[in-house]
């Protein structure tokens, strides 16, 4: 019978902490003060565990180059494609070898997600001027540099969240937490991705700039700590959503209206609600009774979808004043017209209700909205009846 011998360039009592957990390994060897058990020390550590005899190796750097070399049999596990082209070893065994670092990149970045950041040109929508080139190039601009800032988020929320992903239905097949993408490139991603929106937003009004630091800092605050807060963590989102609009709105320096921000502020509040429903839902229905990571429990559910329809309603009340505002019946050449908006954003918003409620939602209500049929269809129409009230 052959021995499975654990040995890893890593501390040793990160490698005993393993061994002990898994209990699979007849023996488990690191690095210490002395001797770092990388490539060459490696290889002379397991000729002298094995005394001469033939034996296989399992392993997934560039490191590991020697000692497949000397193996009877190369086990290549998750390796990346420079390291399985750089060398052709007898009797290979290869297995989940990756997709591209880059592909995986882009996956964690999450651009579908750059979608939500099209809130920033809802301003020029309502003041009128979506045929003026150079505000909408500036509001291309905002839109890159909020997409960055947004992206960064995401990988730093991955990792400080890998613990949780990991054992999570969905999440654990995230790049981070599947272990498909290393967590070095996060760490150095992540940064350069904030500091790349951030020199973008330098060439933006000033108020923009101050805006775009709010944001990075309360989604980092987010990510941290408020997240894990009742309530605190919808409200935040239901911040940042409404400050998108609010940064589209400085950076071609126009004024937004209080019913624009308040309609904004309780549609996002009861569509961050909807995501707590629906996670609880699929909670609920892989037989545990609260969400990792998160300050919600089955007990919340009633209360949750109380305050979240409440927030709804709200939603669609402050939008019946805020087309009735003579503010906004100026701004219209036929503004009776807005009237038909109503009942469809009414039955878009209790759609997406009903679907939660009957744990159909995927955890994401604004992604539902902008990606499902009836929902793009609604939208649409939203945009042609806006457009003919002009």
């Amino acid at each position: 019978q052959r021995e499975l011998i654990l040995i890893s360039a890593s501390n040793q009592k990160a490698v005993d902490e393993v061994n002990d957990h898994i209990k699979l390994f007849d023996a488990a060897f690191g690095s210490d003060e002395k001797v770092n058990l990388r490539g060459q020390k490696k290889l002379e550590k397991i000729k002298m565990l094995s005394g001469g005899k033939p034996f296989s190796y399992a392993g997934n750097s560039r490191d590991d180059l020697v000692i497949w070399k000397e193996a009877s049999q190369a086990v290549l596990v998750n390796c990346d494609t420079k390291t399985m082209n750089l060398e052709t070893f007898k009797n290979t065994l290869e297995f989940d070898p990756p997709e591209s670092t880059l592909k995986q990149l882009v996956k964690s970045v999450r651009p579908h997600q750059w979608l939500k950041n099209l809130l920033v040109f809802i301003p020029l929508i309502l003041s009128h001027q979506l045929l003026d080139t150079s505000l909408i190039s500036i509001l291309l601009v905002t839109f890159v540099s909020f997409s960055l800032c947004a992206s960064s988020v995401y990988l730093m929320n991955d990792l400080f969240d890998l613990t949780h992903d990991r054992s999570h239905l969905t999440k654990s097949t995230r790049p981070f937490a599947s272990g498909n993408l290393p967590i070095v490139v996060g760490l150095i991603a992540g940064p350069c991705l904030f500091i790349l929106g951030a020199v973008i937003a330098f060439y933006l009004p000033i108020n923009f700039l101050l805006i775009f630091f709010a944001y990075g800092l309360i989604n980092f605050s987010y990510s941290f700590s408020l997240k894990r807060l009742f309530l605190l963590d919808v409200i935040t989102l239901a911040c940042l959503y409404t400050l998108r609009i609010v940064a589209g709105a400085e950076s071609i320096e126009l004024q937004t209206t209080n019913w624009l921000l308040g309609f904004s502020f309780f549609l996002f509040l009861g569509l961050a609600i909807v995501k707590r429903v629906a996670e609880l839902f699929n909670v609920i229905t892989s037989g545990n009774s609260e969400i990792q990571g998160r300050a919600y429990s089955k007990a919340h559910l009633n209360f949750l979808r109380s305050t979240g329809i409440l927030s709804t309603a709200i939603a669609v009340s402050i939008f019946a004043f805020y087309i009735t505002d003579p503010e906004t019946i100026e701004l219209y050449t036929t503004p009776l017209a807005l009237w038909a908006i109503l009942p469809l954003l009414s039955y878009l918003l209790f759609r997406i209700w009903k679907t939660a409620l009957r744990g159909g939602m995927d955890e994401d209500p604004v992604l539902f909205a902008l990606t499902d049929h009836m929902g793009q269809l609604i939208v649409f129409s939203c945009g042609i009846i806006l457009w003919l009230a002009s």
